[in-house]
């Protein structure tokens, strides 16, 4: 059975910098493993409300804690270069002293790409130039210099100085559960592959295939580490499950988030046994979209009644 590694998703939205680090050390003084941020240009269907930028939060984050791991879910590979993201990334975990997750994808909103003027293109277009970061951030992760040349990134040469910390590299996450195009990208080069929310009802069918895709090319599936992301809504006790039911439900009952499908309403010892479901088919990490945008209450109830029953 697979360790299992809980961490919390809190997307920035509407959060001032404060708000963020609040969670932050909070996580980090609980013994919670990971926090992850999200990487948009504004909060996603919400312009006009306060978005801080996910790189330079994450930096901020890691250099404020000590133990704490950051990452994203995921970057947007459109919004910067490869070779830089590779740069930033040897930096920050050294600066972190090996604590960043490099979680990356091909990108999810369209009206984000418009309005800054960046070309969007097809899913197959957007999987091409991933695919090709892939192979650029492993270059320059493996050997320290990167040479490449291909149909939207070419790279003579360059160096990467000083290379990061943690070995054999940062952690490289994939999300996505597309059978053509993403799922063959993770089997090739995903240290972790995550399974968004509006993924959840076909698990094990995913999880399948990604198998299936691994044996074609030789790679053993235990070699990656297999991730969730699920909403939870954690109740302190059984009297306020019902209020707490009402809320998660009346702000992620959309069928993106797959509220119903991930299980995770429900005490601590409800959601440790789920959690414990998932373990047993071989998923290592959790990472949770809490229904309250992690509380204190939350993160307290989840570090003592939930984590702690995993460490026991």
């Amino acid at each position: 059975m697979a360790d299992l590694d809980i961490g919390v998703y809190v997307p920035q939205m509407g959060f001032s910098y404060q708000d963020v680090l609040h969670r932050a050390l909070r996580c980090e003084e609980l013994g919670i493993g990971s926090l992850w941020l999200y990487d948009h240009l504004y909060g996603p269907g919400m312009p006009e409300i306060d978005s801080l930028e996910a790189w330079t939060l994450a930096t901020a984050l890691l250099s404020r804690t000590e133990r704490l791991r950051v990452g994203h879910m995921v970057l947007c590979n459109q919004f910067r270069h490869p070779l830089l993201v590779a740069k930033m990334a040897t930096t920050l975990d050294q600066i972190s002293a090996g604590r960043l997750q490099l979680g990356i994808g091909s990108g999810s909103i369209e009206d984000e790409h418009r309005r800054a003027g960046l070309d969007w293109g097809t899913f197959a277009t957007r999987s091409a130039r991933l695919g090709e970061s892939l192979e650029i951030l492993t270059q320059a992760f493996g050997t320290g210099t990167v040479d490449f040349s291909g149909e939207h990134y070419t790279v003579q040469d360059m160096p990467i100085r000083p290379g990061a910390v943690q070995q054999p590299r940062p952690p490289i996450v994939v999300g996505g559960v597309g059978e053509k195009y993403t799922l063959p990208l993770v089997a090739r080069y995903a240290d972790v592959w995550n399974v968004p929310t509006y993924a959840l009802g076909e698990l094990a069918h995913k999880l399948s295939v990604l198998q299936s895709i691994c044996a074609d090319i030789g790679r053993d599936p235990a070699s990656i580490v297999m991730s969730v992301e699920a909403v939870m809504a954690l109740a302190p006790d059984e009297r306020s499950l019902p209020d707490v039911r009402a809320f998660a439900e009346k702000r992620f009952g959309g069928p993106g988030f797959g509220l119903a499908e991930g299980g995770l309403i429900g005490t601590a010892p409800m959601i440790a046994e789920r959690l414990r479901q998932w373990q047993d088919m071989g998923f290592g990490q959790v990472v949770l979209f809490t229904h309250d945008r992690a509380s204190d209450q939350t993160l307290e109830g989840l570090a003592a009644g939930v984590i702690a029953e995993f460490a026991s």
